[in-house]
C-alpha cells in the first residue's frame, strides 16, 4: 500500500463511528464589501496590484477596451464580445502561450472583500491561458460580485467545474531585498472592466467594431 494509503486508512480506522453532523458556519459580515460590492471590489484589486478600466460610453462601453487591443501584438479572446486572432481552441502545447500579449477572458464571479476573481474551463479553455500571457483583461458583470469568500463557496461553479483558480492581482514576489515585483511568475497585469454579460439571444456574437 503506498504511503497515501497508509494515511487514509488510518484515518478510517480511527473516525469514531456513528454518524457527526457537520457545524454550521455563520455568514461573518464584511462591513464594507456588504454596503457596496463594486466599490469594494474596485478598491481591493487596485490594493492587490490589479487594474480597473473605466467603461466607455453608455454607447460604446468597450471603446477603451478596443483601444488597448490595438496596441497589442497578439491577441487571444474567450469572449463573445471582442475578437482575438490567437485561436486558444486550437493549442495542443500549453506553453506556446506565452507568445500572447493580451488574453481578454471573462471571470464567473469576482469577491468584493478580496478583489479576485474565479475562472474555471469554461471561462480559460486552456487553463495555462491566465498564467502564460504577458496581461490579462477580464470581463466582469458587476452583478457577478459577491461580498465575501464565503459567499464564494455558495457558487454553483465549484460543484459543475473541473478546476475552479482564484486570481487576486497579477503574480507578484517580494523574496529579493523585500522589493515588489508584479508579473515574476505569471501575468505581468490585470485589468478588470466592468461589463454586464451579453443577453442570451447575442451570445456568441462579436463587438460589430471588432468585426472589420
Amino acid at each position: 500500500m503506498s504511503a497515501r494509503g497508509d494515511i487514509l486508512a488510518a484515518i478510517k480506522f480511527n473516525r469514531p463511528s456513528g454518524q457527526h453532523i457537520l457545524p454550521v458556519v455563520p455568514r461573518f459580515a464584511v462591513p464594507g464589501a456588504d454596503a457596496d460590492p463594486i466599490q469594494a471590489f474596485g478598491t481591493n484589486l487596485v490594493a492587490m496590484g490589479g487594474r480597473l478600466m473605466e467603461a466607455g460610453p453608455a454607447e460604446d462601453p468597450l471603446a477603451p477596451l478596443r483601444a488597448r487591443l490595438a496596441t497589442a501584438s497578439i491577441v487571444c479572446s474567450t469572449v463573445p464580445e471582442m475578437r482575438g486572432g490567437y485561436d486558444v481552441t486550437s493549442v495542443t502545447r500549453p506553453q506556446n502561450l506565452a507568445a500572447i500579449d493580451i488574453a481578454v477572458v471573462r471571470a464567473c464571479f469576482g469577491i468584493a472583500e478580496t478583489g479576485s476573481v474565479l475562472f474555471t474551463e469554461d471561462e480559460l479553455h486552456v487553463n495555462a491561458l491566465a498564467y502564460l500571457a504577458q496581461h490579462l483583461i477580464v470581463l466582469l458583470d458587476p452583478k457577478d460580485i459577491v461580498a465575501s469568500t464565503q459567499d464564494a463557496y455558495w457558487r454553483a461553479e465549484f460543484n459543475v467545474a473541473r478546476y475552479a483558480s482564484f486570481h487576486t492581482g497579477p503574480s507578484a514576489t517580494a523574496d529579493i531585498e523585500g522589493v515588489l515585483i508584479h508579473g515574476a511568475q505569471g501575468v505581468r497585469s490585470l485589468t478588470v472592466l466592468l461589463h454586464p454579460r451579453a443577453a442570451s439571444n447575442e451570445t456568441g456574437g462579436l463587438d460589430d467594431k471588432a468585426k472589420g
